[in-house]
């Protein structure tokens, strides 16, 4: 449940008074910071403190563990969820995404272990602002100064940061294009060091990161600094591609995940290329969903048939084209090939004025046709699809003559007719 971005800062705002009372440090902290200071309104906080897990347990209520080893709890009041983490300073990162150990500390080594100084700030709530901010910014490693230059930046040395953790290259380039900044020269020249040691990381992490990027209308920057960081080949498992993405450029910011990835595969590899093999190739390097998968598939391949076959094809084709789930984010995806597009849309706006529609209820059922004397078994499917394109075309007008219909196309299809009726 997302709850208002005033009730999610309120709801915070009553644990760190919480904690401060009970005579511990605690502050606002990553991103909810970031976004507050960007003028944006955050609909999640998290809360950095020096009270140990057990400490935050025994003040308040309802609470659950998520991460007590990495020192986070969540805290369950009234409203929404805040996740309370005790300061700490983090081990070695021998497995590249998790530290082996970490030890509870104070609020300068806290930041110094974050990934990027953007997300590496603090704000006390409780305390006078500048004016510009409700509360008191704490800044221990320069990030005001890169938020206000539009910087991403690495804390400390940026080899060793992204050596780390390798998917934090990618979510460097999330911030960058979400928030239209910069990425800091030695941070862009770690990433690409550091590229190809992506594969080495959970592929559900990163089919995550692409969904993030891909579902904001940053997309396009956001693959263009993929590419530049030689990050593209290792996230979908195929060599690096520069290739222009005229497809993604024209979906609309509301485009779901796996129509940006149908637009992208058309722009690496071509609609000829961009097939069932490549959508179960994709699948595994982000992980996608049954649902995600279907979707990808079904698009590619309804494009691939429009482009190809629309010219030529006759009434009843177009109208099962136009009536597919498929079919408005195929024209999306086809929406920079402008010729065709306003031929499909004029065609279309006619077809629908005729025979009943583009995908008008079916005059001739199957039980029809077995209640004709009609035996089920092969081809009696697309028997049922014949007479039904004889409808979408115009050709019968109600169920007697799509009866008769059958009959003549029974014997072609090798479908047999007992002449016993019900």
């Amino acid at each position: 449940m997302t709850h208002p971005p005033i009730d999610a800062r309120k709801a915070a705002e009553n644990v760190v008074r919480r904690l401060a009372g009970a005579g511990h440090v605690a502050y606002f902290a990553g991103g909810c910071v970031r976004d507050e200071l960007l003028g944006l309104h955050p609909t999640d906080y998290d809360v950095a403190t020096d009270a140990t897990p057990d400490r935050i347990r025994s003040l308040f209520r309802r609470t659950s563990e998520v991460g007590v080893a990495f020192g986070v709890v969540l805290v369950r009041e009234a409203g929404p969820t805040i996740e309370v983490a005790t300061f700490r300073a983090d081990g070695p990162y021998s497995d590249r995404r998790r530290p082996d150990s970490v030890t509870f500390s104070d609020a300068r080594s806290d930041a110094s272990r974050r990934d990027f100084t953007i997300n590496a700030l603090f704000l006390d709530p409780l305390s006078p602002g500048d004016g510009q901010t409700q509360g008191r910014v704490i800044d221990f490693v320069g990030g005001l100064e890169d938020l206000r230059a539009g910087v991403v930046r690495a804390v400390g040395d940026p080899g060793h940061r992204l050596g780390e953790d390798h998917l934090r290259a990618l979510r460097g380039v999330r911030f960058a294009a979400r928030l239209g900044f910069e990425i800091e020269h030695g941070t862009f020249a770690a990433m690409r060091a550091h590229a190809s040691d992506l594969v080495g990381v959970s592929r559900e992490r990163i089919g995550d990161e692409m969904r993030r990027m891909l579902t904001h209308p940053s997309r396009v920057r956001a693959v263009r600094l993929l590419v530049e960081a030689g990050l593209d080949s290792p996230v979908f498992n195929e060599v690096a591609s520069s290739a222009p993405t005229p497809t993604l450029e024209n979906q609309e910011a509301s485009a779901s995940f796996a129509q940006c990835l149908a637009a992208l595969a058309i722009d690496r590899h071509g609609l000829e290329v961009a097939d069932n093999a490549l959508v179960r190739r994709w699948r595994l390097a982000l992980v996608l969903s049954n649902e995600e998968r279907d979707e990808l598939a079904g698009l590619l391949n309804l494009t691939r048939e429009i482009v190809q076959g629309w010219a030529g094809a006759g009434v009843a084709q177009r109208k099962r084209w136009a009536s597919n789930g498929h079919f408005q984010g195929s024209l999306s995806l086809i929406s920079h090939m402008s010729g065709l597009l306003d031929r499909i849309r004029t065609d279309v706006d006619g077809l629908s004025t005729i025979a009943g529609g583009l995908a008008p209820a079916a005059l001739v059922s199957g039980d029809d046709l077995i209640a004709a004397g009609f035996r089920p078994g092969p081809g009696f499917g697309d028997l049922l699809d014949r007479v039904y394109d004889a409808q979408l075309e115009g050709e019968i007008r109600d169920r007697a003559e799509g009866i008769r219909r059958a009959a003549e196309l029974a014997s072609d299809i090798g479908v047999q007719r007992t002449g016993r009726q019900c």
